[in-house]
């Protein structure tokens, strides 16, 4: 591998997000506006600053978490097809949602006075606690981080089940069935600015560790007897890199919903270019799943306007078709 091509990969993304992050700015409800009109009329140009701003750049950090995430995930697991939910995340979060909105709209007036805090807390604390509490809840069940095989059989189980626990809230109370599922489907419409600043707090932290952790990623690459020939204390740094995952994770789907195959596609996307190690695929893969979401973002606002697709739709529709090319092609292989 050329010693420039990480670095050329990387400005290419900036470049990108730049200018997806201008388009976005242009693209609405009613489909583009040109960026000089907008500066003519005041209320146009607070309708940018108050709506599509904070959306575009909260897509741009979302997309960067998810791509983060799935690089820890696949190199955590040594496996090209492991994404960021996998821990039970996203199971987790739909479930608390559903709860929450359970709860919320009983009418039982224990329930209304219960619902107090809950409506105080809002649908994106209780998906990130959600999220926490499936993580937590397979780490239990693995019992720690120790083996990475049980630490996945744990995640699918506790996916499972907390998906059933929520298709049982969902029968109990099918009117909260279209709430949810705006939810599901997963959207960036609702990120304000506040939820721009806690994304981007949230992705600096958990790229620092990632990028202290990436050499037990690299060792780790390489088997774990290698790991250990290595000196590497691999249960307590299995463990952080577990809580990078999930603060990575759960901090997306708290803000957006699920948003699926971003973090699955993003790290293949950044191999078929480059071939780099730890130190430069985490960057660079949360630089891709970032220009990934934001450009689905923008095709969800701008393909049917002023009708708006569910972003999570259509990076399912455009990533599934890209990982069955890529199996088709035969360059996906569990290792």
């Amino acid at each position: 591998m050329s010693t420039h091509a990480g670095p050329r990969l990387a400005l290419g993304l900036l470049i990108a997000s730049a200018l997806l992050l201008a388009v976005g700015a242009c693209v609405g409800s009613t489909g583009w506006q040109s960026p000089w009109r907008m500066g003519e009329d005041p209320i146009a140009w607070q309708i940018v600053r108050d709506i599509r701003l904070p959306r575009t750049l909260g897509a741009w950090t979302a997309g960067a978490l998810l791509g983060l995430g799935g690089a820890v995930a696949q190199g955590l697991f040594r496996n090209p097809l492991a994404e960021p939910f996998l821990l039970g995340s996203a199971s987790g979060a739909t479930l608390a949602v559903a709860l929450g909105l359970l709860l919320i709209g009983a009418p039982a007036a224990a329930s209304l006075a219960s619902a107090s805090w809950l409506a105080r807390l809002g649908v994106t604390g209780l998906a990130f606690v959600g999220a926490l509490a499936g993580v937590l809840l397979t780490l239990a069940l693995a019992r720690g981080a120790q083996h990475t095989l049980r630490l996945l059989l744990a995640g699918v189980i506790v996916g499972y089940v907390l998906g059933a626990a929520k298709d049982l809230v969902t029968l109990a109370s099918p009117d909260i069935l279209q709430s949810l599922q705006i939810f599901m489907l997963g959207t960036s419409g609702f990120v304000g600015w506040d939820g721009c600043a806690l994304m981007a707090a949230a992705l600096a932290l958990c790229l620092l560790a990632a990028l202290a952790l990436a050499r037990v990623l690299d060792g780790l690459s390489l088997g774990e007897a290698t790991a250990h020939s290595l000196g590497l204390p691999l249960a307590q740094l299995r463990a952080a890199l577990v809580a990078v995952l999930a603060l990575a994770t759960g901090t997306a789907v708290a803000q957006t919903g699920l948003i699926a195959f971003v973090g699955l596609a993003a790290p293949h996307l950044v191999r078929s270019a480059i071939k780099v190690r730890h130190g430069w695929l985490l960057p660079l893969a949360s630089l891709m799943g970032a220009v990934l979401l934001l450009a689905a973002d923008i095709g969800a606002r701008w393909l049917l306007a002023p009708q708006e697709l569910p972003v999570g739709v259509l990076t399912a529709v455009l990533g599934g078709s890209y990982l069955l090319w890529l199996m088709h092609r035969g360059q996906v292989r569990a290792r």
